[in-house]
């Protein structure tokens, strides 16, 4: 197992000094959605109430306290953001001894795909610690409120290192803070069925993984993202300049991209894109 994740680590160093995207792997489809059954994302998400929309606001521009309604969305790099709530709630995605926050978290997150995404050793004054996955290989199905935050997750298959499946080894955790409905799909193998998307309900922004090899090929990843219709996606797992720009200049017919300036911004229901936007928060 030490050898694996040391193997692990130092493909994904060398595809990032090096600039280059890794070797596409084949993406591993899901289960077909049942005939007739649309590929659209249910009304609303659980325990919240949608209202208004327009344009992202950058963090640096607003007051360090946050509205009742809105959220702060900060990259720290890889998979890992962290999702800051009006209570001062702080949760980390796919938390894991490379990439840390720079302030302890209440709530992190973790996914099993390989090292990079998840930690056996979170620090104790973690509040909760939600692995994406369990050794019996039953969906996490972790459903918790914290203060003003509510998380919960849907399970989805990953590639193993043999070459096969391991089922439920990885969570989309969807976080309910302020007003948003925030979704990250983690390190993900497939599309997604009807089920899933059921699941998962309609969804504000997403953290979309685009290296086109180690998750997804581009073609599937795009797929997801237009089955999940969220107005406003910020990508995540690139290694490089060149996957990420690959990724953009597939999507950038469809959507508008923009380049944000810092690796943090504010949103709420009523800054929220009217069209799909992918923005670029620095870093990688």
């Amino acid at each position: 197992m030490a050898a694996s994740a040391d193997l692990t680590r130092l493909t994904i160093l060398a595809a990032s000094l090096l600039g280059i995207s890794g070797l596409a792997a084949q993406a591993q489809s899901a289960a077909p959605p049942a005939p007739g059954a649309k590929p659209e994302m249910t009304e609303s998400c659980p325990g919240l109430v949608a209202s208004e929309r327009p344009q992202v606001v950058p963090a640096a521009f607003r007051p360090a306290a946050l509205a009742p309604n809105e959220a702060r969305i900060t990259y720290v790099g890889h998979s890992t953001f962290m999702i800051e709530s009006p209570k001062l709630v702080r949760v980390a995605t796919d938390f894991n001894d490379y990439l840390r926050p720079p302030v302890l978290p209440d709530v992190v997150t973790m996914n099993h795909a390989h090292a990079t995404h998840y930690t056996d050793r979170p620090d104790p004054d973690i509040k909760f610690v939600l692995r994406g996955w369990r050794p019996d290989g039953k969906p996490a199905n972790h459903d918790i409120t914290y203060s003003d935050v509510h998380v919960r997750s849907v399970s989805t298959n990953i590639r193993d290192w043999n070459g096969g499946t391991e089922r439920n080894g990885n969570s989309i955790f969807i976080f309910e803070v302020g007003s948003l409905c925030i979704a990250h799909l983690g390190h993900l193998h497939h599309t997604l069925t009807q089920q899933q998307l059921n699941d998962i309900g309609h969804v504000d922004v997403l953290m979309v993984p685009v290296d086109g090899g180690f998750t997804m090929d581009l073609e599937g990843m795009v797929e997801v993202v237009q089955a999940m219709k969220a107005p406003l996606m910020v990508p995540m797992h690139y290694f490089s300049t060149f996957t990420l720009r690959r990724f953009l200049e597939r999507v950038s017919k469809q959507y508008e991209v923009e380049f944000a300036e810092t690796p943090s911004f504010v949103a709420s229901k009523a800054t929220l894109p009217s069209k799909g936007k992918f923005l670029v928060l620095p870093g990688h």
